[in-house]
C-alpha cells in the first residue's frame, strides 16, 4: 500500500484532479482542498492554482478517520 499511496501522490503533479479525488467543504482555507480515496485509505492535500503546488498534509486510514481534524491540520499547514 506504501508503494501505491506513493505513485498516486506522485501522480497529483501531473493531475491534481484525478477522478477518483473529492473536494472537501472547510472553512479554514481558501485553498481546493481534495480528498484523494486508496482501498481504506485517504489522502488529504490541497491546490494552490496560484504557485501551481499541491501540498499533501496527511495520509490517514478510514475507518476511524472521519475529517473531525480537518481544520486544525489546514491550521497547522498555514
Amino acid at each position: 500500500m506504501r508503494q501505491r499511496v506513493k505513485r498516486s501522490i506522485d501522480a497529483l503533479q501531473d493531475d491534481p484532479r484525478p477522478a477518483r479525488t473529492n473536494l472537501l467543504e472547510t472553512t479554514q482555507t481558501v485553498l481546493e482542498v481534495r480528498r484523494l480515496r486508496l482501498d481504506d485509505w485517504r489522502v488529504l492535500y490541497a491546490v494552490n492554482e496560484e504557485l501551481k503546488q499541491v501540498q499533501v498534509f496527511a495520509i490517514r486510514q478510514r475507518p476511524p478517520y472521519d475529517y473531525a481534524d480537518l481544520d486544525d491540520l489546514l491550521g497547522e499547514m498555514e
